[in-house]
């Protein structure tokens, strides 16, 4: 791979080996979505930005019908991911819709709302060489259409992981209902990026405040928890797993799941602190709202530094603050890690620097 300043970067990044588009076809597809961004500022990009949303058209009319739309997703446009990607130095973002993704659709409609996202998805990623990642957005939660979709993504499309939420409605990512779709992901070693949502169990629990102040850091954590104690997360033990926002409440908790939990009933005798510990330090974790001194170098000293990955949460935030937040925290190494290096190990095709 031919790399730039040392890095490898935008030449053929994420998707240098797929069959990507060439000539009259190519222009084709890159006039519907818009010009490639600052040429100066993709060559001196290096980061890899795994949560960063997009609102692909299909799914955005269907938010629309359900009143379910907001700004952010009604205002996206892949030349402002381009944009913030280039303030930022990001050379590849891992693009997926945020929540509810289409938990609000019946079956048949939300295996359809997911087809035509991951193939416009995969469509944008092409007109822009080395700058767009798909993370496969499945019909969830419906098992049987997710297991379709997942082959459609990984053998047609080529995705690069998969994008869920923490939960859906009243399960978590460690029941057993999703057992067969995550028995499916783990025989493809796949990379799985989560991000949170509401439960049913969790809504207006506090008056005038929306679940984004508190609830979508609980619903990680619960979905990080239920992956653990139900012995889920070894049994998907070649999945990569992301969550977002260091892993929402995690570094509250961490003492209780490590000391409490396996000490009394009903975990005691079946699961060990080390068993606790290998499964927290193998999860990757993004930066996405994170990157303040208190939460960002305390999840550095509760996991191994290794498993820190660069997320900005666009259009929410920016990239360019997340990673200005970072330098003023770590340095040299492990700050190009973050940056680049850690996420660049799971997701094949990028080259760590």
């Amino acid at each position: 791979m031919t790399t730039t300043n040392g890095c490898a970067c935008c030449d053929a990044g994420v998707l240098g080996r797929r069959g990507l588009l060439t000539g009259a076809s190519a222009l084709g597809v890159a006039g519907l979505f818009g010009a490639a961004g600052s040429a100066d500022a993709a060559a001196k990009a290096f980061r890899i930005d795994v949560h960063h949303h997009i609102a692909p058209p299909a799914w955005l009319d269907a938010l629309k019908a359900a009143k379910l739309d907001s700004p952010p997703v009604v205002n996206w446009s892949p030349e402002k991911s381009l944009e913030d990607m280039d303030k930022g130095g990001v050379a590849t973002a891992m693009v997926s819709p945020t929540t509810p993704q289409v938990t609000f659709l019946p079956a048949a409609e939300a295996a359809r709302v997911a087809r035509e996202s991951n193939e416009y998805t995969r469509k944008m990623a092409d007109a822009h060489p080395g700058r767009f990642g798909v993370f496969a957005m499945l019909p969830m939660p419906y098992v049987d259409e997710c297991l379709k979709e997942i082959a459609y993504a990984f053998d047609v499309l080529h995705a690069d992981g998969i994008g869920m939420m923490t939960s859906y409605g009243d399960k978590w990512l460690g029941y057993s209902e999703f057992q067969p779709v995550f028995d499916e992901l783990n025989r493809r070693k796949a990379v799985v990026y989560t991000h949170p949502t509401e439960a049913n169990c969790c809504v207006n629990l506090v008056r005038g405040i929306g679940p984004v102040a508190v609830e979508y850091g609980a619903d990680t954590t619960r979905s990080i928890v239920s992956l653990i104690f139900s012995g889920a997360s070894q049994r998907y033990a070649d999945i990569s797993f992301i969550f977002s926002h260091g892993g929402g409440v995690l570094t509250a908790v961490a003492e209780r799941l490590q000391i409490q939990m396996v000490t009394t009933p009903p975990f005691k005798g079946k699961i060990t602190r080390a068993q606790v510990d290998h499964e927290l330090n193998r999860f990757f974790y993004d930066t996405a709202q994170v990157s303040n001194a208190l939460t960002i170098e305390t999840l550095a000293k509760l996991v191994p530094t290794s498993q820190i990955v660069f997320g900005s949460d666009f259009p929410y935030r920016t990239s360019e603050e997340t990673a200005a937040g970072l330098a003023k925290r770590f340095k040299g190494r492990v700050l190009q890690d973050f940056e680049r290096n850690n996420a660049a190990r799971i997701l094949p095709g990028v080259k760590r620097v």
